[in-house]
């Protein structure tokens, strides 16, 4: 073959620094990570969340690998975060779950929806489910640190 062909869809998500409510301007932190995406030469296809967690749906280009993207994304935005609070920081860790080209539509529309979706499901709620239904191995002690 001449040439290669990637298609690595990921649906990451990531939360606060123990999950508190301290993403004052959520349009201006999803900008700013589409942003950091643009710089870092990776495709966002969806971003959204709440005050206390992120969603993203990006496409990882072949030769990158999804923890170097997430530190990039997480150390840049917490930066951009801190200049209007102080005190904010991210939670460590994340989850990354692949996404059939076939359901990319199905999350970014659950992506859109997180104020809505988030009025009656609790986002330690979400985020175990996501985990059991990727088939994910967790300890649950270890998922909130």
């Amino acid at each position: 073959m001449a040439r290669s062909y990637v298609l690595n869809h990921v649906h990451c998500v990531f939360a606060t620094k123990q999950r508190r409510a301290t993403i004052n301007d959520p349009a201006s932190v999803w900008a700013y990570i589409r942003g950091i995406a643009r710089n870092c030469h990776f495709d966002m296809l969806a971003i959204g969340g709440t005050n206390n967690h992120v969603h993203l749906l990006l496409t990882l280009p072949a030769g990158r690998n999804l923890s170097d993207v997430m530190r990039d994304i997480k150390a840049n935005s917490s930066r951009f975060i801190r200049t209007t609070s102080r005190l904010f920081a991210w939670q460590d860790g994340y989850a990354g779950v692949s996404v059939s080209p076939s359901q990319i539509a199905a999350v970014r529309k659950y992506i859109a929806n997180q104020d809505e979706h988030h009025r009656t499901r609790r986002f330690e709620d979400e985020y175990l489910t996501l985990l059991k239904c990727a088939g994910a191995t967790f300890d649950l002690a270890d998922v909130f640190g």
